[in-house]
């Protein structure tokens, strides 16, 4: 029986850290189900990116009032929880407060943690008023009705309730310090929980200890819902904004990749040497479908993409298709995305690993081609997303299918392309009469 709640702990961890491990794996199946592409060059910029995009959140203080507050959340969450080390030791082994011979540099790090603890609540709160009081347009948009709206709140919630267990925690922890309770070792700078602690006056001694072990088991508990939570919201960019900031393409912004097969055609078509009744080479082989129309036709970056989006709005905010009044809103073009891919995954799942055709597509069931033709590809929200997300590239491939796969271009565009098929230029004349109207 003393090793009882030791056993207890070492199953909840396990289970938590496991379910995670098998989120983490069906997350890396669905990105896989992408089409390959090659993203191993110029690792040097590529560790750049990462460094200072998803680490130093380079581009989130372009817009400073909330980039700083988000800044101060993420910085404040992942250095407190790094006192997750010293509570899972402290849990499988019975001990208490483990790394407290550090003295005076364990000091240090409590009293930080809690400054920061109240920061991130501070943030968090603000960020909370601005989605629900405020209702910035960004954030009352019709993209975000339903579960993306919930799962913001969600995760606000989540983050009061963490950081206020851990300084009530820390609070209790210290009223039984001074109360020279046995077990709990005098270790620790607590600048904000001791002023918590009168609370706890006029309690007995056996009371404050089920409170503070009560507190301690509903913070560990909760990290370990809150991270197994994450595969289900849009903070899961948490994790995924440093392997996306790194696989990010670095080319030019405008700069679009051409299909390998057209190219070719092209320039055998410019070729006066080349036989153009030859068998082309295997490796010159017409891919199965030109362009995309659902997620697998989609590269693995993109993939990861969708799930890397934080649903900030950003992008959606800067598109000028979109602040004209147009239908179309890139960070829902990443949502339907997402939740298109999810949805496949299901259906993988329940026939034992084989995607069953089901008769939908990303492609008219959840982007519509209306949304697709209104982009101007003008990359304003690639250059707005704070971790490297591009919708325009996801755009381009499904136009590309419309184009060349059913020839369902709009009208004006076909026009466009009739002429510069046969008059050599967009315009309806003929080459002959193209300088007619100098005589006019």
């Amino acid at each position: 029986m003393e090793y009882l709640d030791n056993i207890f702990f070492a199953v909840i961890l396990a289970i938590g850290v496991g379910y995670f491990a098998l989120n983490v794996k069906k997350l890396m199946r669905n990105i896989k189900l992408g089409q390959a592409v090659n993203r191993s060059d110029n690792p040097k910029a590529r560790w750049n990116n990462m460094l200072m995009i998803a680490l130093g959140q380079s581009k989130m203080v372009k817009r400073p009032v909330s980039g700083i507050m988000h800044i101060l959340v993420y910085v404040g969450f992942v250095i407190i929880n790094i006192e997750m080390l010293e509570i899972v030791i402290d849990g499988l082994f019975g001990t208490h407060r483990i790394f407290a011979f550090m003295g005076g540099f364990y000091s240090f790090l409590i009293g930080s943690f809690e400054v920061l603890a109240v920061l991130v609540l501070v943030a968090v709160v603000v960020f909370w008023a601005r989605r629900n009081v405020l209702k910035l347009g960004r954030f009352a948009s019709t993209d975000l009705e339903g579960k993306p709206k919930s799962d913001a709140n969600i995760i606000l919630y989540f983050e009061i309730v963490l950081m206020t267990l851990f300084l009530l925690m820390n609070a209790s922890d210290f009223w039984l310090q001074q109360a020279g309770a046995s077990h709990y070792v005098s270790a620790g700078s607590f600048p904000v929980s001791h002023f918590i602690s009168p609370i706890f006056n006029g309690l007995n001694e056996g009371t404050v200890v089920l409170l503070e072990r009560t507190f301690w088991w509903m913070h560990i508990v909760g990290i370990l819902i809150f991270l197994n939570y994450l595969y289900y919201s849009k903070h899961l960019h948490i994790l995924l904004a440093f392997p996306n900031t790194y696989y990010a393409d670095l080319n030019a912004k405008g700069k679009l990749d051409n299909l390998e097969s057209v190219t070719r055609e092209v320039q055998l078509m410019m070729d006066p040497n080349a036989d153009p009744f030859a068998t082309p080479a295997t490796t010159d082989a017409v891919p199965a479908k030109f362009g995309a129309s659902d997620v697998m036709d989609l590269n693995w970056v993109q993939l990861l993409n969708a799930y890397t989006c934080t649903e900030c709005g950003r992008c959606t905010s800067s598109c000028p298709a979109n602040q004209t009044g147009k239908k179309l809103s890139p960070r829902k073009i990443m949502m339907d995305t997402r939740d298109r891919l999810e949805e496949v995954s299901r259906n993988i799942d329940a026939n034992k690993g084989v995607f069953i055709p089901d008769n939908k597509s990303l492609l008219n069931d959840y982007i519509t081609t209306e949304e697709l033709w209104a982009c101007t590809s003008c990359n304003a929200c690639v250059e707005e997303c704070p971790v490297n997300i591009s919708p325009l590239l996801i755009i381009m491939d499904m136009r590309r299918y419309l184009v060349m796969e059913q020839s369902a271009a709009p009208q004006s565009l076909n026009a466009m392309m009739t002429n510069i098929e046969n008059n050599g230029a967009p315009w309806q004349y003929n080459q002959m009469d193209r300088l007619n109207w100098k005589s006019e």
